[in-house]
Formats: C-alpha cells, structure tokens, sequence
C-alpha cells in the first residue's frame, strides 16, 4: 500500500476554486505533478514498510462509519477531478489548434491548483497506509465486518491514486507544451523544477504496487459479502471496477524491470504513451471511464438512434428524466432503483412558445439547446447541458411529467433550472443547501413547490431519484411518461413504477 507523503509544505487549501472547468483540470493535473521539496529523498525513505503490531486495535462500529462516509466523499470528489481533466484536455486541444498561449489566469491556476490539491492527495495517502496491518485473516465476530472496510478504504485509495496516475499520463504528459510547463519550478508555490518525473518516480516504485497487490489478494478472497455498513457497496464497487485494479493485479512485476521509468512491471512507460503492448489497453480503459462515472461497459440504450428518436419526440419542456445505470460506481451509493435525476428544458421551438426564448436566462444557453443539449444534469463536473444521445448510456429510463403545470409552472421550472448550470457538484448531498447541485436536488430546487420526500444519507437530509419517482405514484403531481427497463420499453404505468421501487435495485 501507498505510505504517507513527504511534504516539507505544509497543508494547503483543499478548496477547489471557483470558475470554469478549466480550474478543476489545473487543480486535478497539477496535483499528480506536484511532489514534495524533499523528492530527493530515497523511495525506499519515502515508502517505508508498515510495522504492524501483533493485535491490531479496531475502532468502534461508530467511529468507522463516519471514517467510511468521509471517504466517500473524497473519492468523489477526485472522480470530479478527473473528470473535469478529461473535459478540459480537449478545452486545451482546441486552444493549442488556434495557436492561443496560456493566459496569466491560466498559469496561476495551474499553480495554486497544485498547492490546494497535494491536500487531497495525501489525504488518500493516509487512508491509503492507515489500514495496512489490517490485511491478515479475518477477525472473528462483528470485527471481521470493521476489519473488512478498513482493508477496503486503503486499497480503494490506492487504486484511486494508480488511476488518477494513468489518467495524467495518458492525457498531459506526451504533450510537450504542458510537459515543460508542469516541469517548470514556481518558487511562489514552493514547486521545484522537474515535479512531473519526480512524481513518476513515486507512482510507477515496484514496492509500493507490491504492497497493493497484496491488498487486492485479500480483497479477491474475503472482500465480497453482506456488510452493516452504510456505502460499502460503493466501496467494494470502487476496487471491483478499478482499471489499476486489474493492471496493479495481474502483471508480474519480477519480470524485466526497466529501471525509474518501468510502469507496473512488464512494460515500460514510453510503451504506455505510445500505444504499443497490453499496457495501453489498460491505460485507454483507465482515460476512457473518467470522464465522470467508473463504468464497465455502455448502456443498453446507448448508440440506437430509434430510441433516441422515440424519446425526443415524448419529452416536453420541464420534463424529468431518471435513469439506471448498474454497470457504473456511483449507482452503487445513490439507493434505491434510479441512480440520477435530471431536467429537459426544451427546444427554442418550445421555449418560443412559452414566452422565454428571449429570457436573460435563456439567452446564454442559446446555441447550446439549438444543438440539442437541453438535458440540464448535475454531474461531478457540475451542473451542465447534454444531449439526448449522452444521456441515453443506461440501461433504465423514465420520463415524468408534471400533471397539473400550467405554462408559467413550467416556465418557471425550466428558469431555475438554467440558473444552475456552472455551479459544483454537491459532494454532501445536502437538500438544504442552494451553494452547489446534485442531480435529485435539481429537480427539487426546480419544482420547489412540490412536497418531495426525503431521507437522510451520510447524516444529511437529501432527497433521491427514488423519492422523486415516488411522486409519480398514489394521486402524485407527476404522470409518467415513458418507462424503458434493461434495454427495453415497458408499459408506463404505476404498478410497473411500484414494482421499480419496490426492488430497490
């Protein structure tokens, strides 16, 4: 496993700045090329072995759970990160096509982006070494259920840094341009010169994938089972789906090692970037499941242009859309049948006829709903504009639609809607707070009037895709429109719904 981080810095920020996107990629990137002042120290200084005492000390039941809810929250939020790289890589494509330098802005945020997230990643460090001793056979008792998340929590952490690791990699550092940037020192940061070599020295050291292969042993033989845990399908579901997970797991490390630059074994890191072994199949598996949601393949509805066709011509401005995707992460922590909830606001022949089209809060989102993306869904890169074909990659879908709505219901829901996009990501799932968005939350900001339901999660009130497809049922002001189940369309009717909810997966 991953040992605490040298860092002669001290603490920085972890606040992620506000802005466009482009801030959580200099945030995201900068933190997988910044390394401490002392990087001249020794790996085998850096990562030093656990010593583990003969009886490990568990914590209470208590204490780990709220341990277990503060990860997830972090491990979201560097799925956001990452996600938000992979967006603004192509941002950064675009910009170097049109031969447009960096501005001031630009580099200060790639700086300070640095400093705020080295926070973040020895906060997964930590977790990364804190249950290392753990990893020995099951306990016996309740222990074994407390032994099995701590063992979990690490392990996840780790991955979550191989996997950040490779996304860098893969995205930024075969670009020569942002390769000397991001190896240039910047004293007012306390960064030193050649930061992103120094970094690959750290997350390709053998001994370090060693002790996680040791890990991810334990997890194959006792991860699965039934926990008292609230979040630990998530947790499990984070190492299960894990690209590093099978890289880290299955390659011999012994075998031809190619001194600083050999990345998890066999092959070395130009091989990676260039594409040319079984690592670049990993490492296109690792860049191609961030843009946002870890997943192990597409949906059932994705890429068939009868049902994107079947769908447009349902939706109505101011419908809600759920959906279900099992194959990817988050649907493990959200409960419940549906994973995400979001809002259609219409196309300008609507919006025209509604009187808004012109609106100063329409008329920014002009020529984005004028090229179709008019679903408004907060993701973990924030709340944005998508089309219907992007929404479409999951195997569940259902349309609801407000009954009763008069015109001005609608408009007004549609307005609140658009007044979120560009705002974060909720990590705390918090329905009473208006600062950043989640996805249910944005339906409940948008129909406020609407008694929802709610419940409670990670010690918050919050309010979930499930609760916003109850009101569909028993005289509910929403009627439902559409219903796909596992690919397929079925009829769109309350007990079908009931029978959803009822499952809960």
């Amino acid at each position: 496993m991953c040992t605490e981080y040298l860092n002669g810095r001290g603490k920085a920020c972890l606040q992620t700045p506000s802005g466009r996107l482009f801030a959580a990629m200099t945030l995201f990137v900068g933190a997988m090329c910044a390394v401490s002042a002392r990087a001249e120290v020794s790996l085998a200084e850096m990562f030093k072995p656990a010593h583990c005492a003969d009886a490990p000390r568990l914590p209470p039941y208590a204490e780990m759970q709220d341990a277990l809810r503060d990860y997830i929250r972090l491990s979201e939020e560097a799925l956001a990160m990452r996600a938000s790289a992979i967006k603004i890589y192509h941002e950064l494509a675009a910009r170097k096509q049109d031969s447009r330098p960096l501005n001031g802005e630009e580099l200060q945020r790639i700086s300070e982006g640095a400093a705020a997230l080295v926070a973040q990643r020895e906060a997964l460090f930590k977790i990364a070494l804190a249950h290392e001793c753990w990893i020995v056979p099951p306990f016996k008792g309740d222990a074994s259920d407390i032994q099995r998340v701590g063992v979990l929590m690490s392990l996840s952490a780790a991955l979550t840094l191989y996997d950040n690791y490779l996304s860098a990699i893969t995205l930024y550092r075969s670009d020569g341009e942002l390769r000397r940037l991001l190896n240039t020192a910047d004293q007012g940061y306390a960064l030193g010169r050649g930061e992103l070599q120094k970094a690959e020295l750290i997350y390709t050291a053998p001994m370090i994938r060693s002790r996680v292969r040791k890990a991810i042993q334990w997890f194959d033989k006792y991860g699965k089972g039934a926990s008292n845990f609230e979040g630990y399908d998530y947790l499990y579901q984070s190492v299960a789906q894990s690209p590093s997970k099978n890289l880290v797991g299955q390659i011999n490390p012994l075998h031809a090692v190619r001194e600083a630059f050999e990345v998890f074994g066999d092959f070395s890191l130009d091989s990676l970037l260039n594409g040319k072994n079984q690592v670049s199949h990993y490492a296109s598996l690792a860049v191609g499941n961030t843009t946002g949601l870890v997943e192990t393949r597409k949906g059932k509805l994705f890429g068939r242009p009868n049902i994107e066709q079947s769908v447009a011509s349902a939706l109505k401005a101011g419908d809600i859309l759920l959906e279900k995707t099992p194959f990817r992460l988050t649907d493990q922590f959200i409960p419940g049948h549906w994973g995400h909830a979001a809002l259609w606001v219409g196309t300008e022949q609507e919006l025209t006829a509604l009187g808004i089209w012109n609106h100063d809060l329409v008329r920014p989102h002009q020529a984005t709903i004028r090229a179709g993306r008019g679903i408004v869904e907060a993701l973990r890169s924030g709340v944005e504009m998508n089309d219907i074909a992007h929404f479409l990659n999951v195997d569940d879908l259902a349309v609801l639609r407000r009954s009763d709505a008069s015109k001005e219901t609608r408009r007004h829901a549609i307005l609140q809607a658009l007044r979120q996009v560009g705002k974060e990501y909720d990590f705390n799932f918090d329905a009473e707070s208006i600062q950043r968005m989640y996805c249910s939350k944005l339906v409940y900001y948008a129909y406020g009037d609407i008694q929802w339901p709610t419940s409670q999660m990670l010690g918050r009130y919050t309010v979930s895709p499930d609760d916003i497809a109850r009101r569909s049922l028993n005289g509910g002001p929403l009627a439902i429109v559409l219903l796909y189940h596992d690919g397929k369309a079925v009829t769109p009717e309350q007990p079908v719904m009931e029978r959803f909810l009822a499952s809960g997966r």
